[in-house]
């Protein structure tokens, strides 16, 4: 899966992603955040999603991004969203519904990956969970998520034991 690339020294870069998703200059107007665009970010879908991005999550404001169909909150920037990133196939990995949206979590250590279940184009989130509670995200974001339509829902260890088995 392609991250999101920052404007700074490589190594650097790597540690401000590790760090806190972003570190970049205090000042008192910060530059926009550089994040690479998702390989589907054109994706007429997308644009009724962005619009509807809240002003902040928490206490993170949001802040102007160098790309389509991205977006960045807090400064340092402490959660980054990509529209149009894969769309993520039937999986094993944990699947939580907030709010009508279904998400994909993949815990990194410490940043997590979390991806829209059930929607094209798909939506990735990148936060740190000892930044910003994963609850509040997925909730400030439910709205915007639900712009793109649903296509289909996770299903949990309960729904499949009560498929009707094939002979």
């Amino acid at each position: 899966m392609h991250r999101p690339q920052l404007s700074l020294p490589a190594h650097a870069a790597r540690m401000a992603l590790i760090g806190a998703l972003g570190v970049l200059p205090l000042a008192a107007c910060s530059p926009p955040v550089d994040v690479t665009a998702a390989r589907d970010a054109a994706n007429p879908a997308c644009a009724p999603m962005m619009v509807a991005l809240p002003d902040a999550i928490g206490d993170a404001r949001l802040r102007k991004t160098n790309s389509q169909a991205t977006a960045a909150w807090g400064d340092p920037s402490l959660v980054i969203l990509r529209c149009g990133v894969n769309v993520p196939g039937p999986t094993t990995d944990r699947c939580v519904t907030v709010n009508g949206i279904d998400w994909v979590i993949k815990e990194g250590d410490p940043v997590w990956t979390l991806t829209t279940y059930g929607r094209e184009p798909a939506t990735e989130i990148l936060m740190d969970p000892n930044k910003i509670s994963s609850a509040t995200v997925l909730a400030d974001l439910a709205v915007a998520a639900g712009k793109v339509p649903a296509a289909r829902n996770c299903v949990g260890q309960e729904e499949l034991q009560n498929l009707p088995q094939s002979q």
